[in-house]
């Protein structure tokens, strides 16, 4: 019980993004009460990081695995996941019926360029840690050329893959084979079977089902969050660009004033970045003509379809990640990884500013979010607050 309490504590104090919630794991699991050492949550994080999906949800995930087992495990990720999604389910379905009225549409006048300057300061600050060198800043060019060219889902996933391989193939050291037998000596056969057979049915899920079918969209939606699942590196800074990407340039599931109004609402609440997809799927079945049910649904189809493949992975990996982590050429294909990553997140941003066009109040509103963020303490979520109370009152 002492641990679920100070999860419930970290779920309604966790604002600020993947690197503030570090922050706050140190602090709740390991100062104030020694769950596990300081050591074992960086090396969690670090896990986190390597595996595709939401890295706090499965840092967080983690260190409940080594807790109390795979039951604490999920009893942890439904009181992380759950009020976050719930809140923002509800805010698609008012934004779905408030859209038209004309008060609504000025509170969030200053919203969406705020939620520009978010992923501008979120864009920056991951290009600095990460095109440090001329493979990476290449990787990172090609990333947008590709993703402006193309125009196609499936970019992200390839490209991070070749991204992954190239940097593996050109700068890791030579692998010591004994480190590989080694692990996969400790890996149980029936166990890995079981894992990789879930992964790749859910992944077909989608493939399989007739469009004509009246739960087709429902399911499309699954698919489609859980293919982003599985090749989402980077937690919600490149979440949020690649679902615009797909869900809004792509396949017009839902307009940008929509989406942009979404993530910035996302940003004044606490918990997981990951949790906006629960928006996405919701306003997306709304706007497909589905009701109440139809929207509630869409919500917790794509909150669990981003989710799951990072959580199946972690509880597959945790056990033996003392191995793991020694096979160097996982942590060099990161590089490649996340350079494709920065790419997808220039590229997306770029999409992004373009409706803006030359409304110099929201391109003036986008330079001194950014600059606040940058230059500042202040955190996203007072600025959002700030937006929309400007928007109500002006």
């Amino acid at each position: 019980m002492l641990f679920i309490r100070d999860v419930i504590f970290f779920t309604f104090t966790a604002f600020g993004g993947a690197q503030a919630h570090l922050a706050l794991l140190l602090k709740y699991f390991v100062k104030n009460v020694k769950y596990i050492s300081e050591e074992e949550l960086l090396e969690l994080n670090a896990l986190a990081q390597v595996l595709p999906g939401p890295a706090s949800t499965q840092t967080l995930v983690g260190i409940a695995y080594k807790v109390g087992g795979l039951k604490l495990a999920i009893i942890t990720f439904l009181i992380w996941i759950l009020p976050s999604a719930a809140i923002m389910t509800f805010a698609a379905i008012t934004f779905g019926r408030l859209d038209q009225k004309q008060k609504f549409a000025e509170i969030l006048e200053y919203i969406q360029p705020i939620a520009l300057g978010i992923v501008a300061f979120g864009a920056y600050n991951l290009s600095k840690r990460v095109l440090v060198s001329q493979l990476s800043v290449f990787l990172a060019i090609a990333a947008v050329i590709a993703t402006l060219v193309l125009r196609n889902a499936y970019v992200f996933p390839i490209g991070i893959l070749i991204g992954g391989m190239i940097s593996s193939a050109l700068e890791a050291p030579k692998e010591e084979t004994d480190i590989r037998v080694k692990l996969f000596s400790n890996v149980n056969p029936k166990k890995l079977i079981y894992f990789l057979g879930v992964l790749l049915l859910l992944a077909l899920l989608g493939a399989i089902i007739n469009r004509t079918s009246p739960f087709s969209l429902p399911i499309r939606l699954f698919e489609n969050f859980y293919r982003n699942g599985i090749v989402i590196f980077g937690g919600g800074q490149v979440l949020v660009p690649l679902m615009y990407t797909e869900f809004v340039e792509m396949k017009q599931y839902l307009h940008a004033s929509g989406f942009l109004s979404g993530f910035a609402i996302q940003q004044a609440l606490p918990g997981p970045t990951f949790s906006f997809t629960s928006y996405v799927g919701a306003l997306s079945m709304r706007n497909f003509g589905y009701g109440l049910p139809g929207q509630i649904l869409g919500g917790a189809v794509a909150v669990l379809g981003i989710n799951l493949p990072g959580l199946i992975l972690v509880l597959f990996i945790v056990p033996f990640w003392e191995d793991l982590k020694k096979i160097t050429r996982i942590k060099y294909s990161l590089v490649g990884i996340n350079a494709v990553s920065v790419g997808f997140i220039l590229a997306a941003f770029i999409l992004l500013v373009k409706p803006i066009g030359l409304d110099y109040l929201a391109i003036a509103i986008l330079v001194i979010t950014f600059l606040i963020l940058n230059f500042t303490k202040i955190s996203p979520p007072f600025i959002v607050i700030a937006g929309i109370l400007l928007g109500y009152f002006l």
